[in-house]
């Protein structure tokens, strides 16, 4: 009994925490979602179900899933990519690799706010460099935040550079905890740079990139400030991604409940992304 009550006693500030800022935001946020609630957030009548099945018959609501998946589309591979091309270019044992590394993981300390307003300049209608470029080769200039068909494109193309410090870092990583005598071993046998690559390096990497995988589809569907600062879900709601629908339906709207009952809905995505993450992806992770 005493090592129980010792037990609960070193977990006890987890618990705190965690029932302070997890379990009950998440109680109270499944609670409203069966309820109208009134613009300081306070409950007024019970309506069951009738939040999750007005959502899911608004288009806006629809549109926002479609672009979130699209989103997440767009995203994950490029950053995957991109990420571990330059993680394996900077293990390279070369002169002066180690400013590239600094340089290629710089994006990791720059805020949300401060990158988004450094691509709303390179995406500023006239003044904008990506335009300018377009007009040095006489193309046409594009409304790149607010065009429907560039919107999404271009929050991809902010996100994706974004990320890519935390994936090429962890990447890095990864790549140089990989023993360096199977290597060796392979260079003894005669093997080429892609043989080595595709049979040593990328399946002693996929633990990493097992989690790399996961932490960037989470992220992805959990998507908000570039969004706020760049188009504010516009043009056309194409880029009103599940988080900002949220945010604008409780903020704005003052719909509590409705924006609860899509918080709902996007955990449950979330849950579901990642408990399929963790059945077919982990089937091809091999651990040393």
């Amino acid at each position: 009994m005493k090592s129980f009550i010792k037990g609960v006693l070193f977990l006890l500030p987890s618990i705190v925490l965690f029932s302070v800022f997890l379990f009950y935001p998440m109680i109270r946020t499944i609670y409203l979602s069966f309820f109208l609630t009134k613009a300081n957030g306070e409950t007024t009548v019970f309506v069951g179900l009738d939040n999750y099945i007005n959502i899911f018959t608004s288009p806006i609501f629809l549109q926002s899933i479609k672009s979130t998946f699209l989103f997440v589309l767009y995203t994950v591979p490029l950053t995957i990519i991109i990420g571990l091309f330059l993680a394996i270019i900077a293990n390279e044992k070369v002169r002066g690799i180690g400013f590239f590394r600094t340089i290629y993981a710089s994006t990791m300390g720059i805020s949300v706010a401060a990158a988004s307003v450094f691509w709303l300049y390179l995406f500023h209608p006239t003044i904008g460099f990506l335009n300018q470029i377009r007009k040095a080769f006489g193309l046409e200039t594009i409304g790149w935040l607010t065009d429907p068909k560039w919107a999404l494109i271009a929050i991809a193309v902010t996100t994706i550079w974004m990320n890519l410090g935390f994936t090429f870092l962890i990447l890095l990583g990864g790549l140089q905890s990989i023993d360096s005598y199977l290597y060796e071993s392979a260079n003894i046998d005669g093997a080429g740079y892609f043989y080595k690559l595709r049979r040593i390096t990328i399946p002693m990497l996929s633990p990493t990139l097992f989690f790399v995988i996961t932490v960037t589809i989470i992220n992805a569907f959990q998507t908000f400030g570039q969004i706020d600062i760049l188009t504010q879900g516009g043009p056309q709601n194409t880029s009103n991604l599940l988080v900002y629908s949220i945010y604008r339906e409780a903020f704005t709207n003052y719909k509590f409940g409705s924006a609860s009952a899509q918080a709902i809905v996007l955990f449950i995505i979330i849950l579901v992304m990642t408990i399929l993450q963790f059945k077919l992806g982990e089937r091809k992770v091999h651990y040393q």
